[in-house]
C-alpha cells in the first residue's frame, strides 16, 4: 500500500463523501439502515487519515466493515446515483490501499 496514494486520493474525495455520506443517509436511511454505517466508517477513516503519523495509518478494520455492510460494494436496485457513486469511491479507495 503507497500511503501517500490512499491519503491523497481520500483528500481528493473528502468533500464529496462527506455530501454523499449525508444525503444518502437522509434519502435511504429508512429502507437502508446500512448507510448510518458507511457514514460513521467514513468519519473514522478520514479522522484517522487526519492524524496519522507517516506509516501508522491502519484501515484495514474499517475496509474490511464496509465490503460486509455493502456486500463487497454491492449497489442496491432501488438507490440513487448518489448511493452508487458513494459506494464507487468507497470502493476505489479500498482497491488503493490493499494495492
Amino acid at each position: 500500500m503507497s500511503e501517500k496514494t490512499v491519503i491523497n486520493q481520500m483528500n481528493q474525495y473528502d468533500e464529496t463523501l462527506d455530501l454523499y455520506t449525508h444525503a444518502i443517509k437522509r434519502a435511504h436511511g429508512d429502507h437502508h439502515p446500512e448507510v448510518f454505517e458507511i457514514r460513521e466508517l467514513f468519519e473514522t477513516m478520514r479522522q484517522k487519515i487526519t492524524n496519522v503519523a507517516e506509516g501508522q495509518l491502519y484501515l484495514n478494520e474499517e475496509f474490511n466493515r464496509l465490503r460486509t455492510i455493502t456486500h463487497d460494494y454491492s449497489v442496491p436496485d432501488d438507490v440513487c446515483q448518489t448511493y452508487e457513486k458513494t459506494v464507487e469511491m468507497l470502493s476505489e479507495l479500498d482497491r488503493i490501499y490493499y494495492e
